[in-house]
């Protein structure tokens, strides 16, 4: 039965749900805003005469209409949060039995002028209107109420949210232009197009489908010869399936994508806090990229992660993929309070499983229920209690013992890495009072469980962390899977297709496809948790090889390019920037794992924030190949990242994080033009495209094709070699200065070419390494 409020006392109900409208409308006056005095009717009315209504035959949804309005403006009082909701009416749920008055006091379905909740929003008064002016500057607009009141005439309609309903498998629909599809994904986003009477855009140039799908796949350009040889199989979709193949199959592929995971999983070769002391967790940087290519299936993945110390007879490998739990800040900090950062790195376990692999905000529910989504205190404690009771000390670490995990002995690298073990005993867990470390509620014990709005553990599942992990993927979960789907539309797209790729609670946007996101959520289960055969689906798409040129027909009905009528243009991320230049100048040493490593950055940073006790206040530079491996190893320092990774947008690593912005500033430009690993890279470049011909324009045309895969146009070859006369002149006559720029960088410098030459060269190929087709994805 409802909890009775005083007011209701006494009134007839049926089902929870109050139907005398005369006392719905005085109950709700009361209830939904505690400031007034009384619960009279203000005389002023809205005037309505300016709202524009939507369309009657316009169906509405609930998820996709209705839900986001309720969430932003009006969920933090009337949502799953108890303590914060006000006078105990909640709009997030039509109605419940238990201890609330559902949306349906407010609501009458089929009748807007009888629902208190049209009229309020609709009131002039302030000491009347919803929400209240005192609100934080939130308002509804006239859209929003023109949808509210449209979705109370088609019958106010709740539906489960989207994200947490089953996954299920929608059939591609039917389509007109049936030509066009390559698979089911292209199906799905032509009917979305055809319905708004749009056509998609053509196919993309071959050589920009390599050089697209090659730096999507691997973080790097297609090889110049690698192109000539696609050449010899004739049939263009039969190359570029082949070519995809490869890519596939490449060493360079699991580089490329672990840096992905590597952000969700805030990897740092340093512990964080005062000391940012160094630590050996690369091994497990190295195990990722090792899942990745020997395309480990996600269902695995997540399990050796999460619970790998606890298989039968686990192996090294799936004990040190365990360091997943492992790769938060660590504290070695003298005073520091054991229990306090115990319940810290459990809490930051708890965050991050939620954020990286279910895409909701657990950490929301620490102090509170969640404000929006149907997450208690009691649901992320009982999710905490999972990571609660785990080995802490190392006998071998000496003072500061406690802020240690236990570690393992990596076979193949010597280097002992911290890995999961659970403790003798387990450590009871409790709700804690504003989520306080010395604030246990005692009377308010909590055991092992999942929230209760995402299911229960399979039967016969262990309480522990490996049950966990078989709930993520069991058959029923309905975010794992579409939250890994989207991850990887995401990498490939530019944006998910839910674009809030960190938040599919509540607050999160409604999917741009979501018949799509389940069929290839549900094609993933049933393939075995394949990741190389999604995304080899996605990429052989039509959708997917569409030109990528801006459409002005498109700029006012979809500037977000949500319809997927063209390709989105990309600028890459921070790490391919870097690793396409020392592929295009043949720089890049291709050899994979080991320990971080340092490339060039300015002098002073590291002991610039560095505490005197730290063994990493001292930035020492990489020798010989070192300089040039992959971004993927450079050393990250939490409390100093790699500065050119960050003014290119890389996560900072201090927390999980599952989408970069993109920005564009001046000191990005700046780095570009000036870095040290950019001058030597465009050095190298220019040295080999001048030894490549003794003609300026078959050196110019090879120089493009190592860094864009295609010769240059007749406009920019003009350009470029008046460029060269011009820098040959300059250099001529400076050679001190041209002695300078190649200079840059520790490689030598070839004395075949001379240095106003090579200087000339360098100021061009440094040029187009600054192209903006050179760092945006095509």
């Amino acid at each position: 039965m409802p909890k009775e409020h005083p007011i209701t006392r006494g009134l007839n109900t049926r089902s929870g749900l109050l139907r005398e409208t005369k006392t719905r409308i005085a109950v709700f006056c009361i209830l939904l805003s505690p400031m007034l005095a009384g619960c009279g009717k203000a005389d002023a009315r809205r005037d309505t005469a300016d709202i524009q209504p939507v369309k009657n035959e316009t169906k509405l949804s609930y998820n996709r209409d209705i839900r986001p309005i309720l969430s932003d403006k009006c969920f933090a009082c009337h949502g799953p949060d108890a303590e914060a909701r006000e006078a105990e009416l909640r709009l997030d749920v039509a109605e419940d039995g238990e201890d609330f008055f559902g949306a349906y006091l407010a609501i009458e379905p089929g009748d807007p002028k009888a629902s208190e909740l049209i009229d309020r929003i609709d009131h002039n008064n302030a000491k009347f209107v919803m929400p209240p002016p005192d609100f934080g500057g939130v308002t509804l607009n006239d859209k929003e109420k023109s949808l509210l009141r449209h979705w109370i005439e088609q019958g106010a309609q709740y539906e489960a949210h989207w994200a947490f309903a089953p996954i299920t498998k929608p059939s591609p629909p039917p389509v007109v232009d049936t030509r066009w599809p390559r698979n089911a994904i292209d199906a799905f986003v032509l009917h979305e197009l055809e319905q708004q009477g749009i056509k998609p855009s053509p196919a993309a140039p071959q050589h920009t489908q390599l050089r697209r799908v090659s730096l999507d796949l691997t973080g790097l350009p297609p090889a110049p010869e690698a192109i000539s040889d696609l050449d010899e199989i004739g049939d263009p979709d039969k190359a570029y399936e082949a070519y995809v193949d490869g890519l596939l199959a490449s060493p360079r592929f699991g580089e490329r994508m672990a840096s992905i995971w590597l952000d969700a999983a805030r990897y740092a070769d340093t512990n964080g806090y005062l000391h940012d002391h160094q630590r050996s967790m690369w091994p497990w940087r190295d195990w990722v990229i090792r899942a990745y290519n020997d395309n480990l299936p996600y269902d695995v993945f997540l399990r050796d992660q999460i619970a790998g110390d606890l298989l039968p007879n686990p192996t090294t490998d799936q004990l040190i993929a365990t360091g997943f739990n492992r790769n938060h800040g660590i504290t070695t900090e003298g005073g520091s309070i054991d229990e306090e950062f115990r319940v810290e790195y459990a809490a930051d376990r708890t965050n991050t499983m939620g954020a990286a692999i279910l895409s909701m905000t657990l950490e929301c529910a620490r102090c509170h229920d969640h404000k929006y989504d149907p997450i208690s205190q009691e649901d992320y404690f009982s999710l905490f209690a999972y990571f609660n009771s785990l080995e802490n000390e190392d006998p071998a670490a000496g003072g500061r013992a406690k802020a240690h995990a236990p570690f393992i002995q990596d076979k193949v690298s010597g280097q002992q890495v911290m890995v999961m073990r659970e403790a003798a005993e387990q450590i009871p867990a409790y709700v804690l009072d504003r989520g306080a470390y010395d604030a246990p509620i005692k009377d308010r014990p909590v055991s092992r469980r999942v929230p209760r709005s995402l299911g229960k553990v399979p039967d016969g599942a262990p309480a522990n962390r490996l049950g966990l992990a078989q709930w993520m993927t069991a058959d029923d979960n309905p975010l794992t899977a579409r939250v890994e789907v989207n991850r990887i539309w995401q990498t490939l797209f530019g944006v998910g297709l839910v674009k809030t790729s960190e938040d599919f609670g509540l607050q999160g946007e409604w999917p741009s496809h979501p018949d799509l996101l389940d069929h290839l959520a549900r094609h993933f289960i049933e393939t075995g948790w394949d990741r190389k055969a999604l995304i080899r689906l996605i990429v052989t798409s039509a959708t997917y090889r569409q030109s990528s040129h801006a459409r002005p027909e498109l700029a006012e009905h979809d500037p977000e390019n949500r319809l997927l009528a063209r390709m989105s243009r990309l600028r890459l991320p921070a790490e391919t920037i870097r690793d396409q230049a020392l592929s295009a100048s043949g720089l890049l040493i291709h050899q994979i794992g080991g320990p971080g490593v340092r490339p060039y950055q300015p002098d002073g940073l590291w002991r610039e924030g560095g505490n005197e006790g730290s063994n990493t206040r001292v930035f020492r530079l990489g020798k010989g190949g070192e300089l040039y491996r992959r971004s993927v190893y450079t050393f990250f320092k939490r409390t100093s990242p790699p500065p050119q990774m960050v003014l290119l947008d890389s996560a900072d690593r201090n927390a999980c994080a599952v989408r970069r912005s993109s920005t564009n500033t001046a000191l990005q430009a700046l780095l570009m033009m000036n870095d040290t690993q950019q001058i030597e890279a465009a050095r190298h470049l220019a040295a080999r495209a001048w030894r490549s011909s003794d003609a300026d324009g078959t050196r110019l045309d090879n120089l493009y094709r190592y860094t864009l895969s295609r010769s240059p146009r007749q406009g920019e070859a003009t350009v470029l070699l008046n460029g060269i006369k011009h820098y040959r002149v300059v250099y001529k006559d400076d050679l001190a200065a041209a002695q300078a720029l190649i200079s840059q960088g520790e490689s030598p410098t070839p004395d075949i070419i001379p240095a106003d030459e090579l200087a000339a060269w360098t100021m061009l190929a440094n040029t187009v390494l600054n192209l903006d087709e050179t760092i945006t994805r095509p």
